[in-house]
């Protein structure tokens, strides 16, 4: 077993290297950026530094791998994005796992993106703008995920999802609205996840990785471009180990997450919370070279009845020259 774990270890961290070394520079060229936005609002919370951190179904948009030691044999979580532009996003992720995970942890993912409607128009035979009516884009993602833990220290997971973008009816390039020429403009792609998470020994020390939007290039008539292809490093650890206190009273996790985006420059991710009596939480992120929001903050609580498990998460990302943005999520777990 160990000699597999090394040779996977290997394998993740040559991906990582040619990534780095070869990649060709496409800062804001990839599409389907919807893929990029956080699934969960305790994640957000903590500025997405959440590679290496354990945690519930919604870890699937993060790191598959984390889900592994799931306890219970369902976990629901669903998260409402209220983003800026009036977007909304819908994410939802289910986990299950059969015979106390004996034989690994399956899983589902759902995304949804209501970007609004908008006034459709083409330039008329007089040369200016004719409305010709109201059209409203769409996104949607659907994945199935499968982590399992091959030893006490190493867990593994993937993920394959179907992704769908939809613009309506639009125009051709050339053609009036006399001639009424029109094609539908959408497009659709598999993408691909592939994560691991390494519990060092040392306390609660954990490392993660994560590569995230694989896929074949695809294109919009002519133009080629890709999904947001995305590569993250995690440390995370609870600090209060250090201090040998009781984690069932108190814990405060740190993480840090070193992320390579293919679109954009290299992002630094900080987050903390502190949650007491497993019950109640508080939360702090920060990201670097972000365009839209560096901090962030949230709470979450937690209600147990019995076998059953309740929750409710919230963040807050203030942002610059925009809205900001919320999320609100709902958990559940038996």
């Amino acid at each position: 077993m160990n000699n597999k774990i090394k040779i996977i270890f290997s394998i993740i961290l040559l991906l990582f290297t040619v990534q780095n070394n070869f990649s060709q520079d496409k800062l804001a060229q990839s599409g389907m950026k919807f893929l990029s936005v956080d699934g969960d609002a305790r994640s957000a919370a903590m500025g997405g530094a959440v590679t290496s951190v354990e945690g519930n179904s919604a870890s699937l948009f993060y790191n598959p791998a984390s889900v592994a030691r799931q306890s219970s044999i369902f976990d629901l979580s669903l998260t409402n994005t209220i983003w800026i532009a009036d977007i909304n996003y819908i994410h939802a992720a289910l986990t299950y796992a059969p015979s106390n995970g004996l034989y690994g942890v399956f899983g589902l993912t759902f995304e949804n993106v209501d970007y609004g409607a908008f006034n459709r128009t083409i330039i008329g035979a007089d040369g200016g703008s004719l409305d010709v009516g109201i059209y409203k884009p769409s996104a949607l993602a659907i994945g199935f995920s499968y982590a399992r833990a091959l030893s006490e220290k190493f867990s593994v997971g993937g993920d394959v999802r179907y992704v769908y973008q939809n613009f309506g009816d639009g125009h051709i390039v050339g053609g009036t609205y006399d001639d009424k020429k029109t094609a539908k403009i959408d497009l659709d792609v598999f993408a691909f996840d592939f994560g691991v998470l390494y519990k060092t020994g040392y306390k609660s020390l954990n490392i993660g990785m994560a590569i995230r939007n694989f896929s074949k290039e695809i294109a919009y008539f002519e133009e080629n471009f890709q999904l947001p292809l995305t590569f993250s490093l995690g440390l995370s650890m609870n600090l209060l180990d250090i201090l040998d206190v009781a984690a069932n009273k108190h814990s405060f996790i740190f993480a840090v997450d070193a992320e390579h985006p293919r679109d954009n420059v290299e992002l630094l991710r900080l987050g903390g919370e502190y949650t007491f009596f497993n019950t109640f939480s508080i939360r702090g992120g920060y990201i670097t070279n972000s365009d839209i929001a560096n901090f962030s903050y949230g709470a979450g609580l937690v209600v147990k009845e019995g076998d059953m498990k309740f929750g409710f998460d919230y963040s807050y990302s203030p942002a610059e020259y925009f809205k900001d943005i919320h999320k609100i999520a709902v958990k559940m777990s038996f």
